[in-house]
């Protein structure tokens, strides 16, 4: 609750007239004094009144690709059966704030109000709660409570259609190169026994040819096959818009592979947290696993730059987990101290694609191991990436 500049007025100046009126003995000035402060007090108890309002919010939809469109409905209901309710409501949508209309409204009556929710960016846009300003006649007391809840909208960055996706080289059981069915544990090679290894995996017959005990050694299949590792790194971008362009060609690999039926996974150099958890496989039909791309398109809205350089804790973690064996390494910087490290993990991920954004000029034009797309935005990365001659 706060008064205004005339609340603060009216009140000091009731004071100072039935002083003045006491002091002076002018009855007349102690009257007007008298009225002032009952107007303040009246204001008071007026503003002091709690609206009975429930407020119901739906966002449709909740998830959209920037620049689509996003509408955010009201509905407020005033709950009291005998009393309207005169007030200043404002919305607040992301950074701005959004008037919303609730003058008289009539007892137990509702007013519904829709407004377009920004989506000319990327981010996560939060709505809500609704601000409500009570004020007196007089106008010279206010009070703002907030009613309801909030909710969040998901601005994804735009993808751009891609032809061709790598579809990886997991080794059938047969010994074929194919696109196995995830979830199967294949057998990958023979390495000496160490202890702790289970004997029901030794090879007797080798075992018996070389002398020494050997294991067979086996490999998920149902591990991504397609990892794009993004750079958040502010220093990585000159320029802010180029990371933008960057998240743009993330979530057109990962769009292209869910289409495709590919697993995939998205890092972020700045992630603090392991790789690997893949919440976004869920089960389809039959017990087949499909890939949902919304949680990392979400990831991709929530992404932001941060300072400091963790991109060799990220290289340590792909290197450890071997998420894949298809790398698409997204970053502004094109500098041979960052793709290096990057081309490294080859042949432990025997592709690995470089798009660099930015400046193609400032970008080496081989890295060993590395297939280096040096480009302006993210429909020239697309184009780029349709144009490679083979995975």
């Amino acid at each position: 609750m706060k008064p205004t500049g005339r609340g603060l007025a009216v009140t000091g100046g009731g004071a100072v007239l039935i002083g003045a009126g006491f002091t002076f003995g002018y009855p007349e000035l102690a009257v007007l004094g008298a009225v002032a402060l009952l107007a303040a007090a009246c204001a008071l108890a007026y503003a002091a009144w709690r609206p009975r309002l429930s407020v119901t919010r739906t966002v449709e939809p909740d998830r959209v690709a920037r620049g689509q469109p996003c509408t955010q409905t009201l509905v407020v209901h005033n709950g009291s059966r005998l009393v309207a309710a005169t007030l200043i409501a404002q919305d607040r949508c992301g950074g701005a704030t959004v008037a919303v209309p609730l003058i008289r409204l009539r007892p137990a009556r509702d007013t519904t109000v829709s407004y377009p929710v920004p989506t000319a960016r990327r981010g996560v846009v939060q709505v809500g709660p609704l601000s409500v300003t009570r004020r007196d006649p007089l106008g010279l007391l206010g009070a703002r409570r907030t009613h309801g809840g909030t909710a969040r909208v998901w601005v994804h960055p735009r993808s751009h259609p891609l032809a061709a996706v790598p579809a990886g080289i997991a080794r059938s059981l047969d010994g074929r190169i194919d696109r196995v069915p995830h979830g199967n544990i294949t057998f990958d090679a023979l390495r000496q026994y160490v202890i702790g290894d289970e004997l029901r995996r030794v090879h007797w017959r080798t075992t018996a040819r070389i002398g020494e005990l050997m294991v067979r050694e086996y490999v998920d299949t149902s591990l991504p096959r397609l990892v794009v590792l993004l750079d958040d790194r502010a220093g990585a971008y000159p320029q802010p818009d180029d990371f933008e362009h960057a998240c743009e060609a993330a979530a057109s690999v990962l769009v292209a592979a869910v289409r495709e039926d590919l697993a995939a996974e998205l890092l972020l150099v700045g992630a603090a947290s392991a790789p690997g958890t893949r919440e976004h496989q869920a089960m389809g039909p039959a017990g087949a696993r499909r890939v949902d791309v919304a949680p990392l398109l979400d990831r991709l809205a929530e992404a932001q730059l941060h300072p400091g350089d963790r991109l060799g804790a990220a290289i340590d973690r792909l290197r450890q987990y071997r998420l894949g064996d298809t790398l698409v390494y997204l970053t502004g910087s094109g500098s041979a101290e960052d793709l290096a490290p990057v081309g490294a993990l080859h042949p432990r991920y025997p592709t690995i694609v470089a798009g660099v954004f930015g400046d193609p000029a400032a970008v080496p034009s081989t890295v060993e191991g590395v297939r280096v797309l040096a480009v302006p935005d993210a429909a020239s990365f697309a184009a780029a990436w349709d144009g490679l001659e083979r995975w």
